[in-house]
């Protein structure tokens, strides 16, 4: 619970932020923070950070997300113009967030991965859609009514996937507060199969890692040369740092050769020391 992720199946109703409270009151801890904010009215998959993995909020938000959307028409159409219209919706777009939206209204310019229409019956279009970050479903639709030229809304809206964590990891704040229960009793199974750790939930990054030597210096977030790195697997600015035991000790960004630490979870500490004071790098 100190380092770890619990992903929620968000109901109808509660803000993210009113979740996350939720989850830290169950859990008795005194930091929670969700990874990519839901409307209200939106369900589905909503990861929380515990205590130290909240630090990683920043990163994880910018991962992929997939959804499953209801669009209404508002004028019926040939389910092959509608597939057609979604094909030339996919990859890069232009969008302005809607009004009600926490962010400025600038125009902004996403990637449309996918988009797939799951069930057509009459006026209502069942579909999904595979979206960089960032994406509003809730425009998308408005748009692609336009294009139609019938108009058109979005009715319902549930998020399937974000970053790696699809539906098979959900849990309900009910569940979550019945495991805990039987933790507090003595039988920790079920809370433990709940709570992911932050290596699972960063996988889809690329990992450096480093020796033991540099990994005090990371504590203290200094960056690392590329004489501290023992290995580096995959393309990426954005990357995990981790110990040659597996630890994930921070996340950060390479700078030519070299990684610089963004986020650093590794305490001080922790390792011996490895490193002169006069330097700010290994």
């Amino acid at each position: 619970m100190n380092f770890g992720f619990v992903v929620i199946d968000k109901p109808r109703g509660p803000t993210s932020h009113q979740v996350s409270a939720w989850v830290k009151e169950i859990l008795g801890i005194s930091k929670a923070g969700h990874v990519g904010t839901l409307d209200p009215n939106v369900t589905g998959v909503l990861p929380v950070g515990l205590e130290k993995a909240t630090r990683l909020a920043d990163f994880l938000h910018e991962q992929g997300k997939e959804y499953v959307s209801l669009m209404l028409l508002h004028k019926q159409v040939d389910r092959v113009r509608v597939e057609e219209i979604m094909k030339e919706f996919t990859g890069q777009i232009f969008q302005f967030p809607p009004l009600r939206s926490a962010v400025a209204r600038n125009l902004r310019k996403r990637e449309i991965y996918s988009l797939r229409v799951i069930e057509m019956k009459e006026r209502y279009v069942l579909f999904k859609a595979n979206v960089e970050s960032g994406v509003y479903v809730r425009t998308l639709c408005r748009d692609m009514g336009d294009a139609l030229l019938v108009g058109a809304n979005m009715v319902e809206l549930r998020r399937t996937r974000s970053g790696p964590l699809d539906e098979s990891y959900l849990t309900t704040l009910q569940r979550l507060k019945d495991a805990f229960t039987l933790h507090k009793e003595g039988n920790s199974k079920m809370l433990s199969e709940m709570i992911l750790d932050p290596e699972q939930v960063t996988k889809d990054y690329p990992r450096v890692i480093v020796k033991e030597s540099a990994i005090d210096a990371i504590a203290h977030g200094a960056s690392v040369f590329r004489k501290g790195i023992l290995e580096d697997y995959g393309e990426g600015k954005t990357v995990r740092i981790m110990s040659p035991k597996g630890e994930l000790l921070a996340m950060g960004t390479r700078v030519g050769e070299n990684v610089k630490p963004e986020v650093v979870l590794v305490d001080r500490g922790v390792y011996p020391k490895g490193w002169k004071s006069q330097g700010t790098s290994i």
